[in-house]
């Protein structure tokens, strides 16, 4: 079956997003991640580029992170691909029925999103997991185009404060959301925004984000639609 008109524009924004040198400080970053490779993965040729979204064109869902790990979707090419909090958010998807295994290991492992599109608020990985408030507005009209073409999504998961942060700037939300986990906030064309916790070692680690808490949050998606 031939793409979808949709699914060619998602095509053609993920390459465009793959060859954007717009933040010198994210080129410098990636890039030197790239040229030396952790222990773990000596031998491996990094991605060392932006990182586009990727899943379903016909999501209803839309799980927004805030950017690609160093060693993780740096180095795989896809979003939460290759590092534990990829373990824990797809593995939650597919207990959700979103995805169609619970680990995402490469870009090539056979992982299927269904009703679901991963993406990131910022798509170069950046020191110490932190963009800055530049290279944040830099890769905003990205997210602003994905989501537009996503015209089936009901549900946006913010993964985190600061891609709650860049949801509601994005829509223009005001007064700005408040960030916790499980909040709910209505966003224009009749969306929801849901706010989680990150899925990171530093919050599932120490039991601020237990699998339980992360289910809930797709669990909830559903019951909103998505």
């Amino acid at each position: 079956m031939a793409p979808s008109p949709r699914a060619r524009a998602l095509w053609a924004l993920g390459a465009e997003i793959s060859g954007c040198r717009a933040c010198p400080r994210l080129v410098a970053w990636r890039e030197a991640v790239a040229a030396s490779p952790r222990a773990a993965f000596a031998g491996e040729t990094y991605w060392g580029r932006p990182v586009p979204g990727f899943g379903d064109p016909a999501a209803t869902l839309a799980v927004v992170g805030l950017a690609p790990a160093a060693h993780g979707a740096n180095r795989t090419g896809r979003m939460f691909t290759g590092d534990r909090s990829g373990d824990w958010l797809f593995g939650a998807l597919h207990r959700a029925g979103y995805a169609s295994q619970p680990t995402s290991r490469s870009a090539a492992d056979g992982l299927e999103l269904c009703g679901a599109w991963v993406t990131a608020a910022v798509h170069c990985a950046p020191p110490a997991n932190r963009p800055d408030p530049a290279e944040r507005r830099a890769c905003a009209p990205f997210l602003a185009r994905e989501l537009a073409l996503l015209s089936d999504v009901q549900v946006v998961v913010a993964l985190g404060g600061l891609a709650c942060s860049a949801v509601a700037a994005l829509f223009g939300c005001s007064p700005r959301p408040r960030f916790a986990h499980l909040a709910e906030h209505p966003l224009p064309g009749g969306r929801t925004l849901v706010c989680s916790y990150h899925p990171s070692q530093q919050n599932t680690f120490t039991g601020r984000l237990t699998e339980d808490m992360l289910d809930a949050v797709f669990a909830r998606a559903r019951a909103l639609g998505a």
